[in-house]
């Protein structure tokens, strides 16, 4: 999920603007707070999308603060955290570790694996408060990794991390809208998927890695029919968001959704073009 449920901030007005970096600050708080600074390096901003997803459908009690952190020590800035903040901060430290440890087995990256290495030690913690998410993440990555093992197809990959963001989605399974969040972390799940499967193809057929599109990437028509797939793909998990009865800071989500989930595709064409047009 990192690097592609994030804002486009060229959409958002300033004071909106300022309201999703507060909650992001507030999650970068909290991850130094409870697991150090490790954890707090491997911080990226697609949890903070979680964070206001629930905080629109609980409205939970807010808490704000001013703080200083490492990359603008000199001034104070808004802080915000919610109930789940702690819950998002928890999940950014079990993904950003199995994230650490595919990099490291794809590329044998050394700083991939240091940080691999440090963050392994918060999971206990991780696994403690949350054990459901903590054996989910276990679970669905481990078959995960068997299935690009066996050059399985791009369904069964897509589906299998699918049900972990499905999963990692709901922090309550008695909840009443677990359902519907279940549902509408999957669709999302498969849409980032096959979104980091599109933009890696190339990368990943120089290198001989596994990718579930390198059957059909030296078709000529394979841009059309990725954005094609993509779109239809996040069509189906807004229509999840949509059933949601969501009002406080909905236009936030709606940016990201609708338009920042897009960012890194936006850029890769633009390469593309440019590549093309030097030719």
């Amino acid at each position: 999920m990192f690097g592609y449920v994030v804002v486009n901030p060229k959409a958002l007005e300033e004071p909106r603007r300022d309201r999703y970096r507060a909650f992001y600050c507030g999650l970068c708080r909290t991850l130094g707070e409870r697991y150090g600074l490790p954890a707090r390096l491997a911080l990226t901003y697609d949890m903070t999308f979680l964070i206001l997803l629930l905080g629109s459908l609980y409205e939970p009690e807010e808490r704000a603060d001013s703080c200083r952190c490492l990359p603008h020590p000199a001034r104070r800035h808004a802080c915000v955290t919610t109930r789940f903040t702690g819950y998002a901060a928890a999940l950014n430290v079990l993904l950003a570790y199995y994230n650490c440890e595919d990099d490291w087995q794809d590329e044998r990256s050394a700083p991939k694996h240091a940080a691999a290495l440090l963050l392994r030690r918060r999971l206990p913690l991780v696994r403690r408060a949350y054990p459901r998410q903590y054996a989910a993440a276990e679970e669905h990555l481990a078959a995960l990794a068997r299935i690009e093992a066996d050059n399985g197809s791009a369904d069964e990959a897509a589906n299998r991390f699918a049900l972990l963001m499905g999963e990692l989605f709901v922090p309550d399974e008695a909840d009443h809208f677990a359902p519907a969040l279940r549902r509408f972390g999957e669709g999302l799940g498969r849409f980032v998927y096959l979104m980091d499967a599109c933009l890696d193809v190339r990368e990943d057929a120089r290198r001989g890695r596994y990718n579930p599109l390198l059957p059909l990437a030296a078709q000529p028509e394979f841009d059309a029919r990725c954005h094609e797939l993509l779109t239809a793909l996040i069509g189906e998990a807004a229509a999840e968001f949509e059933s949601l009865p969501l009002v406080q800071d909905v236009d936030i989500l709606r940016n990201i959704l609708y338009s920042g989930v897009w960012t890194r595709y936006a850029l890769m064409q633009q390469q593309r073009q440019k590549e093309r047009n030097d030719r």
